[in-house]
């Protein structure tokens, strides 16, 4: 990547030959479609019929066709000291707008970022187990030569820094219709892969004599997607000034987000939307990237819930003059492996993003949940979420009306002024449009 700025101004009144154009000037004046970047065919990556039917056929089963989403990039993101671009792929109006639009708040301070070692956990259930604590107790014995069985099975892997490096036993039930049961804990580095297949690999590999130890029968060998080991956090600090609006000073809208997250921090019904409010981001991200979002979002919800409760992923705290915002989730992602190998469109999405390590995707990940929920906070807090929804809303049922051109804008903003955002009205108001211009323009 170059050191140009991710800050464009107007970057959404573009139309979208222009936005690539100003892409590639933040990539340092590469040709489009010129190997390198982005992405070894360019944007065509991201044009109709990128992805083949025939390469699909070979992603899943019963393939009929390729489902198209909108690929947008998000601008204005300062991540760990370094502009960046955030690709998304998401049908949701708004979303990408939020989260420019937040990254441009916080944008002075940027967006800082930990993330954790990528260690993922395997689980290998034992059954019908006589005495749960004695098996457990042998088990813990043997942890360090399992250990060793285990990275064997994966000397590359090991050599690179990563594989096996913890084991640990849980018991679960004394009795019951399943015997005694406890559970193995293998926690896995994957270095840059998501890590589901390799972890799977791992438990089946030694459940047998993983069983066998314990006196057991050997149950479920797979991967838990609560990695609450493997998490990002990201902070950022934004001053009143940059949260003021229309209508409500800084100070304002600061009490009124922390107030927000505060209702979030106690009500599980409030959680669950802030914390959907997050997802948007991230999901959007992930979707790009050729992530296994589901695997990311299942991890996100459990770890919210992990207190007994179900609290908020991401809390902001008013401090003197402005408002400080933290997001702690897992975030199980890879740079290797999955989709990435035949998608040319989360490839190109890993370039735009900078993100060819799976702590840099995380990061950005993290950084865009992080914007999207603090957007729908301030939203809340000042005009109401449906104000700036809904108007981005009304140009997508203009075009689906069959505006074009001005008329888009045209039929849009009357569909926003009226509060009447439905299809139907869209086409009268474009009819009656038409119909006017054509008395103008007859002689």
């Amino acid at each position: 990547m170059s050191s140009s700025s991710s800050r464009i101004t107007g970057f959404y009144r573009l139309a979208p030959s222009e936005r690539r154009r100003r892409l590639l000037e933040f990539a340092g004046g590469t040709d489009l479609g010129e190997p390198g970047w982005p992405g070894p065919e360019g944007f065509a990556a991201v044009d109709p019929g990128a992805l083949t039917l025939e390469a699909a056929d070979g992603m899943i089963e019963n393939v009929v066709g390729i489902y198209g989403l909108p690929f947008a990039v998000a601008v204005n993101f300062t991540i760990d000291g370094d502009d960046a671009l955030v690709p998304m792929a998401i049908e949701e109006p708004s979303v990408v707008a939020a989260a420019s639009n937040a990254a441009r708040m916080a944008r002075p301070q940027g967006f800082s970022t930990v993330v954790s070692p990528p260690v993922m956990i395997g689980q290998i259930q034992v059954t019908d187990i006589a005495d749960v604590n004695a098996a457990a107790r042998t088990l813990r014995g043997h942890s360090d030569a399992l250990l060793r069985d285990a990275r064997r099975l994966v000397p590359r892997l090991a050599e690179r820094g990563g594989g096996p490096v913890a084991l640990d036993v849980r018991p679960l039930v004394r009795s019951g219709p399943d015997g005694g049961v406890l559970v193995v804990h293998l926690h896995v580095d994957c270095r840059d892969a998501m890590g589901a297949n390799l972890v799977n690999t791992l438990c089946e590999a030694l459940a047998d004599r993983v069983a066998e130890i314990a006196g057991g029968r050997p149950g479920l060998r797979i991967l838990s997607n609560l990695c609450d080991g493997r998490t990002v956090t990201v902070r950022c600090s934004i001053d009143d000034a940059l949260l003021a609006g229309d209508r409500a000073d800084g100070a304002e809208v600061r009490a009124a987000i922390a107030a927000a997250s505060r209702f979030a921090e106690i009500d599980p019904y409030r959680a669950a939307t802030h914390n959907k409010g997050i997802m948007n981001g991230v999901d959007a991200v992930l979707v790009a990237t050729g992530q296994d979002w589901r695997a990311v979002e299942a991890g996100a919800h459990a770890y919210a819930a992990q207190g007994g409760g179900y609290r908020p992923l991401a809390v902001w705290r008013e401090r003197s003059g402005g408002l400080d915002g933290e997001l702690v989730m897992p975030m199980a992602v890879g740079t290797v492996g999955g989709a990435l190998h035949v998608h040319p469109g989360a490839r190109l999405a890993l370039d735009l993003a900078g993100a060819h390590t799976a702590d840099r995707l995380a990061a950005v990940a993290g950084a865009a949940g992080l914007a999207t929920n603090l957007a729908a906070l301030r939203a809340l807090a000042t005009e109401g979420i449906q104000r700036g929804h809904m108007a981005l809303h009304a140009r997508g049922l203009a075009r689906a009306a069959g505006a074009t051109g001005e008329l888009i804008d045209r039929v849009a903003d009357e569909l926003a002024a009226t509060g009447e955002v439905k299809v139907d009205r869209a086409r009268e108001v474009l009819a009656r449009l038409c119909s006017a211009a054509m008395v103008k323009d007859s002689p």
